[in-house]
């Protein structure tokens, strides 16, 4: 693409140790002086709070350290790092990795907030709670459910919590032991299989029509009976589809006595423009910690948001947050609730972000956000035409909403360089790697871009450049792609290694053990 300047690029490398690596005997950062005369003679000795049998024989073994050091070590490793606030992150499809206003930081760095205790009285806490009622009230219009909980610490999680609620409601009907089946898509997010079977349901999977990618209605028909406790759908699906056949899949699970969850967490194509309720949906759920503009934080701390329903309300986890008319409280009076999500709230400072977010836009914005969105996918599939090697799935659906899925099987097949390639090679432009696919891979050699509202036109130029350029490399010189990265922090990892248990571990500790210079 010779309009686009791809400018040159390495990363820092400081071959940094791990910390249990560093300092040395003695050094310490801050040096506490020892309990004052009054409070030993108070207290005692603090070591007789602790069972004897839960003290250690031993001082655990812990990097000594000054501050400097310390600094200076993270500092170095946050520099190797191609975080969201440096690079162009369309790659990371189904992740929505947008700018998150670094003013809405501050508001969690306030001591209103950051020094509530989760075990406060509800009359000390009037604050936070009335931002979560009113988040809540915004979360209402939006999807057109009745009733949410933010207990749910991410996506998975919420659908975990859907699929909870759909096997206590046939509990109380009495049905429970009849109705062991949950419908899904392949293309919808894998969770949406895995958290039902983990709560108890057999699954069954409904494949893609291989011209349009879209589930066939015929096979939901013959997949629906009497042992169905509901269905779990992505929509649009993780190729960036949408079904507008939608509420027909809806009506026919529910005159099979089902009911209806919808997986929101590709909602970003979809504020003001379609809801769950209009659906016929009985249950959502959306990624606050994508769509509504809360930072991934390492894939967490998330909150994955969940909607039902008025009639399903008593099966929410508790306590919901309600106004009484005087002031706002934690309600436990829920009489088919299936428990707590998770324990206290939840991730409550996702919640404050989105609320600020929410506000700053208002629904014109929201609006605004989805049809950008949508404008960045397709401009980014024009701009991707013509680079070679490289295909659309399902091309005959030509326009596509939040993202959109790739194929690079014509590279692979001509030059050796597929998509785990590919995508080691993206990182030597300055770039975040990209995501391929959820397994299994239908759509062979996949990539999945998802240009959000966050992008500018310079931003998809450059991150399609790169991909034109890698193509263009591979045909010329394949083995560039194969060994990368080659201007990154680490270079290629040997894969064999990580099927090797002996090889590696999860802790520097385990590491040390299994090579024999640890405790």
């Amino acid at each position: 693409m010779a309009d686009v300047r791809l400018r040159r690029y390495h990363a820092e490398v400081w071959n940094e140790p791990v910390i249990t690596e560093m300092g040395r005997s003695g050094e310490r950062g801050i040096r506490i002086s020892g309990a004052g005369e009054e409070i030993r003679e108070a207290v005692g000795d603090a070591r007789s709070y602790i069972p004897s049998k839960m003290r250690r024989g031993r001082p655990p073994r812990l990097p000594e350290l000054s501050q400097p050091h310390v600094l200076r070590h993270f500092l170095r490793l946050s520099r190797q790092t191609l975080g969201m606030a440096v690079n162009i992150d369309i790659g990371l499809g189904t992740c929505t990795m947008k700018y998150s206003p670094i003013v809405n930081e501050d508001l969690l760095r306030l001591p209103e907030f950051a020094d509530l205790h989760p075990l406060q009285g509800e009359e000390t806490v009037q604050g936070i709670l009335e931002i979560v009622h009113r988040f809540a009230a915004f979360m209402k219009e939006i999807s057109g459910m009745d009733e949410f909980t933010f207990q749910p610490g991410g996506g998975a999680h919420g659908i975990y919590t859907n699929a909870c609620i759909i096997r206590k409601y046939h509990e109380v009907q009495g049905e429970l032991g009849q109705r062991d089946e949950i419908i899904t898509t392949l293309f919808s997010h894998p969770a949406d299989a895995a958290c039902p079977a983990t709560a108890g349901f057999k699954i069954i999977s409904l494949y893609p029509d291989g011209e349009t990618g879209l589930p066939d209605i015929e096979a939901l028909k013959a997949a629906v009976s009497e042992r169905t406790a509901g269905a779990m759908i992505t929509n649009p699906e993780d190729t960036g589809i949408f079904n507008p056949r939608i509420d027909e899949f809806v009506e026919i699970v529910h005159e099979a006595g089902g009911l209806c969850a919808y997986d929101q967490a590709n909602s970003n194509a979809l504020f003001g423009i379609a809801r769950a309720r209009e659906a016929g949906f009985d249950m959502c759920h959306f990624n606050i910690h994508k769509a509504f503009s809360s930072p991934h934080g390492c894939m967490g701390p998330a909150c994955g948001a969940v909607g039902v329903r008025e009639e399903l309300a008593e099966y929410l986890p508790v306590p919901v947050v309600v106004f009484d008319g005087s002031g706002y409280r934690l309600d436990y009076d829920r009489r088919h609730s299936i428990g707590r999500a998770r324990q206290f709230h939840g991730n409550l400072e996702a919640i404050v972000r989105a609320y600020a977010w929410v506000m700053s836009l208002g629904a014109e914005g929201l609006r605004k956000v989805s049809e950008t969105s949508i404008l960045n996918t397709n401009y980014l599939i024009r701009r991707m035409s013509g680079a070679r090697g490289v295909s659309m799935a399902y091309p005959k659906q030509a326009v596509r909403l939040d993202q959109v899925r790739f194929s690079l099987q014509e590279l692979k097949e001509d030059t050796g360089v597929g998509t785990d390639d590919v995508s080691r090679r993206v990182v030597d432009f300055g770039v975040q790697e990209y995501f391929t696919s959820h397994h299994p891979w239908v759509v062979p050699e996949p990539f999945l871009p998802e240009p959000c509202e966050t992008y500018s036109k310079e931003d998809i130029d450059r991150w399609v450049a790169i991909i034109h350029r890698i193509c263009e490399e591979a045909y010329a010189d394949p083995e560039i792609a194969k060994t990368a990265p080659h201007s990154q922090t680490i270079s290629k990892i040997d894969q064999e290694m990580l099927n090797d248990p002996a090889r590696w571990a999860m802790t520097w500790r385990a590491y040390e053990r299994k090579h024999g210079k640890g405790e």
